[in-house]
């Protein structure tokens, strides 16, 4: 008795401790964060933080289904080989000139990320990057950066494109077409400006010579497709559930019901066992975990106590909060993975707005702030990490300050033309 009165009393506390814990050791990547949430999340349901009969109400389901359908989607789509067609087409129509070369693997991996997850993404463009810098005996570590921060920049722009999206649209009951509408725009300003800054930093190394530019522009493209009949049906189910993502709204229909119809269908022309092995289950049990300890930290009043003190701190000034958010969530987002600190903001933004306050402007600062602030650092963004692992491993290897060199001047960039974006938009 004595112990669950200790827990009842001093809860809130508790809860947070256990999501600064899990923070801290999410940061240190010693333990698979995986594992990390998973004991948190135990901890949360055995000290009682959550009740018993609401113990999976603060699992977002809408945002588990939606990862898992998109995840078997392209995964299927992928082993058609269209997405490396795509790439290699982009990059015939450069000539093999360094510099358009640079810009093509970047406007594939941005247009890309913006429908697929940015993991997916840079996986699928990295093959094709290391032949092309092979053929034009070119350093790949240049090209592999930029796809870094395009695939963070072009993920910004949609709801699928970046897990903290999908996370603020489920709270927020923000629409595909509203990040569309609001986003996109302001996106493709700061994917163009930082184009040109990164084309100006790499110029010197962008050069080749025209024998071997002229390899690159008559890459054979035709062994590519490796299955003609499931691209066909790929791209169809893959239009088909875009399209439904930009009317669901007309449809009434939830985005995740879209994405798994979409994957159902593609599932049946399939061996379950073999598309269901390749879903990355840890990132989706990463997702579950996290939500409960969040859930713990709601229930016990955590996140109304931090509400109210954000309140205080700004005075209820919608413009400060905005700005506090959206460089908070840039800086913090370059330390620690910007997944757990968006799935904390964003009951957080929640309860501000149950106090009154405009909390729009706020949602579209946290999206801003933290999938662009992931591109900061080598850590900042799981396709940070995956691109610099494979990378290494290729005997390429990306060190953290020289990832940071032009990461962090992107960062830097996004942010103020963000902050401009959101104060003429939203705040006056």
């Amino acid at each position: 008795m004595g112990f669950e009165h200790f827990v009842t009393q001093h809860g809130a506390i508790i809860a947070g401790l256990i999501l600064l814990v899990a923070y801290i050791f999410i940061a240190l990547e010693k333990i698979p964060k995986v594992t990390i949430a998973m004991l948190g999340a135990a901890l949360t349901y055995f000290l009682g933080l959550i009740p018993h009969e609401r113990a999976f109400e603060h699992i977002e389901f809408n945002v588990i289904f939606l990862l898992v359908s998109m995840m078997i989607i392209v995964h299927i789509a992928s082993r058609s080989g269209m997405f490396n067609w795509t790439a290699i087409e982009l990059l015939k129509l450069t000539k093999g000139c360094p510099k358009k070369v640079l810009f093509a693997l970047a406007a594939f991996t941005a247009v890309a990320s913006a429908f697929l997850d940015n993991v997916t993404t840079v996986v699928l463009i990295m093959p094709v990057t290391f032949v092309i810098a092979r053929e034009l005996k070119i350093d790949p570590v240049p090209f592999l950066i930029v796809e870094i921060l395009a695939s963070n920049i072009g993920g910004t722009a949609t709801l699928i494109g970046d897990p903290p999206n999908i996370i603020i649209g489920s709270i927020a009951n923000l629409s595909f077409m509203d990040f569309v509408l609001e986003l996109t725009p302001i996106v493709m300003l700061i994917f163009f400006v930082s184009i040109a800054v990164l084309l100006w930093m790499f110029r010197k190394q962008m050069v080749s010579t025209p024998e071997l530019m002229n390899h690159v522009a008559n890459l054979d493209n035709s062994k590519t497709i490796t299955d003609k009949t499931l691209m066909i049906r790929s791209s169809i189910i893959l239009l088909f559930v875009i399209l439904g993502f930009v009317f669901h709204g007309a449809l009434h229909m939830e985005a995740y019901i879209i994405a798994l119809m979409g994957a159902s269908i593609l599932m049946l022309f399939e061996k379950p066992k073999e598309v269901l092995y390749d879903v990355e289950w840890m990132t989706i049990f990463f997702f579950i975990g996290l939500f409960i300890i969040i859930g713990g930290l709601i229930e016990t009043g955590g996140i109304e106590y931090l509400a109210l003190k954000v309140r205080e701190l700004t005075q209820g000034n919608t413009t400060f909060a905005s700005m506090l958010v959206l460089w908070s969530s840039g800086i913090l987002s370059a330390i620690i993975d910007n997944i757990p600190y968006t799935a904390t903001m964003a009951p957080l933004i929640q309860e501000l707005g149950q106090t009154g306050m405009n909390v729009m402007p706020l949602w579209w600062c946290l999206s801003l702030g933290a999938c662009l602030g992931g591109n900061a650092t080598i850590i900042g963004a799981a396709a940070n990490v995956i691109v610099s692992e494979s990378a290494g491993a290729a005997g390429h290897p990306i060190s953290f300050f020289r990832f940071m060199k032009y990461g962090a001047l992107i960062t830097l960039i996004s942010l103020v033309i963000s902050s401009v974006y959101v104060y003429f938009r939203f705040l006056i």
